[in-house]
């Protein structure tokens, strides 16, 4: 995994982004999207859509948003929305992918492009930056208050079938193929508490973002994270440790 980070960057921006609301129910709500598309919309016959409602609930989320969440995923009431992902790069060279569901490609579009255009960036074509990324799934296990040494979850790591672990004083990272996803998080949520699972883009290589440059980033990012539009931004940025 060219020893890519993904806490790194969880950590570094975790502050910013849940202290906006919005923030948590947008990411809900792609979770209940890509959950009741791949499963189906029933939570008792879709045990990947029960848990994540179960959070939704947790949220204190509006039933209407759980509505509109699954309605994206099953076209009701006229809804016929598109995945559609948008390639570019940011302030200081740092490739940037965007993951939106959309009704409307021309609004999307105009919006994304804006977005780029006003804060640094510029919006490529596609294929322009998608081929920097892999698809993975991402499981990350917080190390305080756990009592397992690196071995021991390296062994529980390869058991559960997964392809890589990374260690740091904080976290075990794990990524694994996207096909096994679910049976490596299953195996593992049976031993431990994940405080993240899911299919993620990971960079084959990051890019540090000097530090004059990182406030016109993190703006371009926050800027597409606003979106109505927009589920998820990936970016190859490796932010500098916060003193």
């Amino acid at each position: 995994m060219s020893g890519h980070s993904k806490w790194h960057n969880i950590q570094g921006r975790k502050n910013a982004q849940d202290a906006k609301r919005g923030k948590i129910f947008q990411k809900i709500s792609r979770d209940l999207y890509m959950a009741a598309k791949s499963g189906g919309p029933d939570p008792d016959a879709n045990p990947q859509l029960r848990l994540v409602m179960e959070k939704a609930r947790a949220a204190n989320m509006p039933k209407d948003n759980i509505k509109r969440a699954l309605d994206k995923a099953t076209g009701a009431n006229g809804a016929n929305y598109e995945e559609i992902t948008y390639e570019g790069y940011g302030p200081a060279g740092v490739a940037i992918l965007v993951h939106a569901l959309t009704d409307n490609r021309n609004r999307t579009a105009s919006a994304v492009r804006t977005d780029f255009n006003r804060n640094g960036g510029n919006l490529g074509e596609t294929g322009s930056v998608s081929f920097m990324f892999d698809r993975k799934g991402y499981i990350a296990i917080v190390r305080e208050d756990l009592d397992v040494d690196e071995d021991q979850m390296f062994e529980d790591v390869i058991e559960a079938g997964a392809e890589d672990l990374q260690t740091s004083d904080e976290v075990f990272e794990i990524y694994t193929e996207p096909k096994i996803f679910e049976d490596v998080r299953d195996a593992l949520q049976a031993k431990y508490d994940l405080y993240s699972a899911e299919i993620t883009m990971v960079p084959q290589n990051t890019v540090p973002v000097p530090e004059d440059k990182v406030e016109q980033l993190q703006r371009l990012i926050d800027r597409l994270e606003d979106e109505d539009d927009v589920s998820e931004v990936f970016t190859s940025a490796e932010f500098p440790d916060e003193d």
